[in-house]
């Protein structure tokens, strides 16, 4: 969606209403201090805390610190299934797809069999490199909720998070057969055979991505991937500026704009570099854990010769996503220029592994699937544009 891929399964949370009281024990202030077993009343009271606790810090993303409060909660609280539920959720966003799926399946078995289950489960077992489990519950999810567009896109984003846009075009596919008229979803399919070298058939999506959602974000995005894609990076630029002009302050978009004015040919000193300097700022700002406006904004610093903050971006972007070989490349320049030498042949050491990585996966593909050099990593989210 991997470091947790982006588990935005967070609207599936089930919050608890009310507040808890805590009761504590008071001694007389003339006696001695007395150690008191906490009762089961005082027991409850801290398990529903430590719940509270562990659904805001999962509802803010904190997934790993989240986990502890929940655990304490499990088998302690009046909604169990709230506990083990958000448990799951944090395990998959931290990578831990085993425990998530152990958690899920148990909540199977005692009858939370619902689409928010099979969700989460076809995403953890996706993580997990379960293909035919994953395809397994995400037909059980559709069966509850056939018409429900994030729950193709979730179950997608996790198979992207192994480098299969195979199996991520399959559930996209399977999403446009009961949500045919779904911008989203032909934009999604747009990006996958795109990166699949079948940009003709990216192309039709992308125009009905368009047509569908004329004057959005998302159409626009269509346009401006579609151009991109194509090497057309004056349309590219110019969809973008129309989408800033009308209000519609997309990260994508900006970044797609900040990426297109730079492979155009702006350099420092010029209106047009500055603009993409903005854009992509603006992009970062907006969505700090999207790694493509991380990379371009460290590609803009190393071109303007801000090397430290060059370094900063480029490494958060790596760490966003470590299958890109931009990455790597870009830190390799940087690193060199900054005289640390050592670290910039670390780089061109793991891009080397990359491209041969990618080498053996277009060797071995079936014809229709072989990635595209440069498509390693793709990402809906990390790696567009």
């Amino acid at each position: 969606m991997p470091q947790g891929i982006r588990w935005a399964t967070i609207a599936g949370i089930f919050f608890i209403a009310g507040a808890c009281e805590l009761t504590r024990a008071q001694a007389r202030p003339d006696s001695p201090p007395v150690t008191m077993k906490p009762s089961a009343t005082d027991q409850n009271a801290q398990a529903e805390s430590e719940l509270r606790a562990g659904i805001a810090l999962t509802l803010g993303g904190h997934f790993a610190e989240a986990i502890a409060h929940l655990v304490e909660a499990q088998g302690r609280v009046s909604n169990e299934y709230a506990a083990e539920f958000n448990l799951a959720l944090c395990y998959a966003g931290t990578g831990q797809f085993q425990k998530a799926i152990s958690v899920l399946t148990a909540l199977r078995r005692r009858g939370s069999d619902n689409a928010s289950v099979e969700n989460l489960l076809a995403q953890a077992y996706a993580g997990n490199g379960q293909a035919g489990q994953a395809f397994e519950a995400l037909q059980k999810a559709t069966a509850f909720t056939p018409r429900d567009e994030k729950l193709y896109l979730f179950v997608a984003d996790a198979f992207l998070g192994r480098e299969e846009p195979a199996q991520s075009l399959r559930v996209i596919e399977l999403g446009l057969q009961h949500l045919p008229e779904s911008a989203r979803l032909h934009y999604e399919r747009g990006y996958l055979l795109s990166t699949l070298d079948d940009f003709d058939g990216g192309r039709t999506d992308f125009e009905r991505a368009a047509q569908l959602a004329p004057h959005s974000e998302i159409g626009y995005l269509a346009k401006a991937q579609e151009n991109l894609f194509g090497g057309n990076l004056r349309e590219a630029i110019r969809v973008a500026r129309t989408s800033s002009a009308e209000g519609k302050q997309d990260y994508q978009l900006l970044a797609i704009l900040g990426e297109a004015l730079i492979r155009a040919g702006a350099s420092p000193g010029q209106a047009e570099f500055a603009e993409a300097r903005n854009a992509l700022e603006k992009s970062v700002a907006m969505r700090p854990n999207y790694a493509s406006s991380q990379i371009g904004l460290g590609r803009v610093d190393f071109l303007d010769g801000r090397l430290e903050a060059a370094i900063e971006h480029l490494e958060t972007g790596r760490r966003l996503n470590p299958q890109n070989p931009a990455v790597y490349s870009l830190l390799a320049a940087t690193y060199r220029k900054r005289g640390r030498s050592g670290q910039a042949e670390a780089m061109l050491t793991i891009l080397a592994k990359l491209n041969e990585e990618q080498a053996q996966r277009i060797r071995t593909a079936p014809g229709d699937s072989k990635a595209i050099p440069g498509a390693l990593g793709a990402k809906r989210g990390e790696q567009k544009p």
